[in-house]
């Protein structure tokens, strides 16, 4: 399975180390929506490049035009990274009703902005389901957007396939750009 994420890239550093692709930094974690740094470290991964845009750049929704300081985190340039993750890797697929009913979950639960409510189902799915590597959900930006949370555990399970630092012109921003309401500027 494809999969991209965004990532303030250090191109020197290996990719399970701060700054590359792979790394899960559990550290800095506690108040994204699957955030139990005390349980795991996770990854935000999406199916789609300009999910993963998307939901980084959604901060400055409408805000007026795309700007290159936007596609800056942590003092780095943010490039977009194509991971490779194990076909046979099972996930807990929160877009599949069935699935919501049995773990005893609602739709408004899993796309609530209210995170006391996300990280504590989260916490609860990775206990249950020592197997799973990981939460599939709808983005709250667009539902047709997939998003995945990859627990820690994933990691003998995915790949580094290309990194791409990103600019205002990639067409992945560009598209973010416009599902946001961002005008688009010019130049790199």
């Amino acid at each position: 399975m494809t999969l991209w994420r965004l990532v303030p890239w250090r191109a020197q550093a290996a990719p399970t180390q701060p700054g590359g692709a792979l790394w899960f930094p559990r550290e800095l974690q506690g108040l994204g929506r699957h955030d139990n740094p005390d349980r795991y470290g996770c990854l935000y991964v999406t199916q789609n490049p300009v999910s993963a845009v998307a939901e980084t750049l959604a901060p400055f929704r409408a805000s007026g035009t795309l700007s290159r300081g936007m596609l800056v985190k942590a003092g780095l340039r943010l490039a977009l990274a194509r991971l490779g993750l194990d076909d046979r890797a099972r996930l807990v697929d929160l877009d599949v009703p069935r699935v919501l009913v049995g773990r005893g979950l609602r739709p408004s639960l899993v796309a609530t902005r209210a995170r006391t409510v996300t990280q504590a189902y989260a916490a609860r799915l990775f206990d249950e389901d020592p197997e799973a590597v990981g939460l599939r959900w709808w983005s709250t930006l667009e539902a047709s957007l997939i998003n995945l949370t990859l627990f820690d555990r994933a990691e003998p399970q995915l790949s580094l396939d290309d990194v791409e630092q990103l600019t205002v012109v990639h067409p992945a921003v560009v598209e973010a750009a416009e599902l946001l309401g961002l005008a688009i500027g010019r130049g790199p």
